[in-house]
């Protein structure tokens, strides 16, 4: 587990998780929302995160958070494992809402410089409706990776926290699913 790559939806903990994954095992941490937005919440085009991306993929050692269906393929060729969280929708809108009121009026570090937290309706409906339009391809897609691709599927906060102990315990150990 040398080329990490994390995704799933909005509020599920994946830049959480890719903090206290990169604290246990010392891999380079890249969030993509520190990236992709700049100032203000103005978007970088595809192009300039596809870029940006490609460059990172050609280092040893990496962990890269984020989805960007745009630029998944980048990741997926590039990653010797993939985390997906697979969380039901009640628990990522929540993971949302606690997120803007831990953070509010504050910029998160795992965000572009300068963007407050925020809550708009527009990312409500993308986390809400992320199990139904973009799960699906998600999970095809990770079926077709070549099998030498370590995939791990979270379906519970109680898998993460299994699976931290375990690369506390085992840092090598190569996993399929939790």
């Amino acid at each position: 587990m040398k080329r990490v790559m994390i995704i799933g939806p909005g509020g599920a903990g994946k830049s959480t998780f890719a903090k206290q994954l990169h604290e246990r095992t010392g891999l380079p941490l890249i969030h993509l929302d520190a990236h992709f937005w700049k100032r203000g919440w103005v978007p970088s085009t595809t192009e300039e995160i596809a870029v940006m991306q490609k460059k990172w993929v050609q280092g040893e050692e990496w962990i890269i958070d984020g989805n960007y269906g745009a630029t998944l393929e980048i990741r997926f060729a590039a990653c010797d494992t993939v985390i997906y969280f697979d969380f039901p929708t009640y628990m990522t809108l929540y993971g949302i809402l606690k997120r803007r009121l831990m953070y509010h009026g504050q910029s998160r570090s795992d965000m572009g410089e300068g963007c407050i937290e925020k809550l708009d309706w527009i990312f409500i409906k993308w986390v809400a409706t992320y199990r139904r339009r973009k799960r699906p391809h998600t999970l095809r897609a990770l079926t077709e990776l070549p099998r030498e691709k370590n995939v791990i599927i979270f379906r519970s906060r109680s898998d993460v926290r299994r699976f931290l102990q375990e690369i506390e315990q085992k840092p090598s150990e190569k996993r399929r699913d939790f």
